[in-house]
């Protein structure tokens, strides 16, 4: 549930294209011209997708070294922490995410409404990769600062009180059965259920990951059947069927339910849909490869 901004090289690529199709070079060939018309935060971003995470770290550093601007500096800190996030690196992703709040807080004055939303993402941004890397503690203190920090944002509001309740609910909720506590768990999602309900506008662009909060909820209480019915019914909304986590989350159900092969083509496709460079692919990407018995990302191909 985290916004993953995407700096493409459109023009760049577009050229490298055309000369593409009027050379006719090999694929390797190809690839090479493609590589070189992307950005070196690209760049560095595919070595993460390709389990190249020392290489690509060295790469975002050469970046965060030569920024011009504290904007683009915190936008490549924003993209070390994701990559320490592809190796379950709770501490670190945290570290590179406070760094990047720290420049949003410099942000407050001039685009107040934009600065304390940023600050709460990457807040939560940080939350995500700890859940998902099993630091529970650390999850629940980041997505709780989140909240705080996005809830400071001064009137014109440009995103409600009910959204980062709601955002906040989901989060606890998931944490709660993580730690296998069902009944707090339920009061969450009850209360991420109140929260949609008090907003209709915003739960036009959020309904869509309440199933897979009960899912997800079902999973890790072991309410198997549960949780296939529910994750089977979120990737069958419009935008989470190219969520690769929640591709994972299914696979793992049918894995528990031994159901291997259905479990095996979840992964498979959950790792082909893991090129973004955000917390769900930064989970889903290395997770897949391992179940799928892949030692490298040509054989993903």
């Amino acid at each position: 549930m985290t916004i993953n901004r995407i700096l493409p090289a459109r023009r760049a690529s577009l050229a490298v294209a055309s000369l593409m199709l009027l050379a006719g070079p090999s694929q390797v060939a190809a690839q090479d011209m493609r590589d070189t018309a992307m950005t070196p935060i690209r760049q560095a971003s595919r070595l993460d997708t390709q389990g190249r995470h020392a290489e690509a770290r060295s790469a975002f550093q050469r970046v965060i070294d030569s920024a011009a601007t504290p904007a683009a500096r915190a936008a490549a800190q924003r993209r070390m922490a994701m990559s320490y996030g592809f190796e379950g690196d709770c501490a670190n992703a945290v570290k590179y995410e406070e760094m990047v709040i720290a420049y949003w807080k410099t942000r407050e004055r001039e685009e107040p409404q934009n600065a304390f939303y940023q600050q709460g993402e990457m807040a939560n941004e940080a939350a995500r990769v700890c859940i998902d890397a099993g630091d529970l503690d650390t999850a629940e203190k980041y997505y709780r600062l989140g909240s705080e920090l996005g809830l400071r944002e001064p009137e014109p509001r440009t995103h409600p009180r009910s959204l980062w309740d709601y955002r906040l609910h989901h989060a606890l909720a998931r944490i709660a059965a993580r730690r296998g506590n069902a009944a707090e768990a339920k009061r969450h999602v009850d209360a991420a259920r109140a929260a949609l309900s008090s907003d209709t506008a915003m739960a036009a662009q959020q309904e869509r990951f309440f199933p897979y909060l009960t899912g997800y909820v079902a999973l890790y209480t072991n309410d198997l059947k549960t949780a296939e019915s529910e994750l089977t019914k979120a990737l069958a909304l419009r935008g989470n069927d190219r969520d690769p986590f929640m591709h994972v989350l299914l696979g793992i159900t049918y894995e528990k339910l031994s159901q291997q092969d259905k479990a095996n083509a979840l992964f498979r496709k959950a790792y082909d849909l893991s090129t973004a460079h955000n917390p769900p692919a930064a989970f889903s990407r290395p997770f897949a490869r391992k179940k799928l018995g892949l030692t490298s990302d040509t054989q993903g191909q």
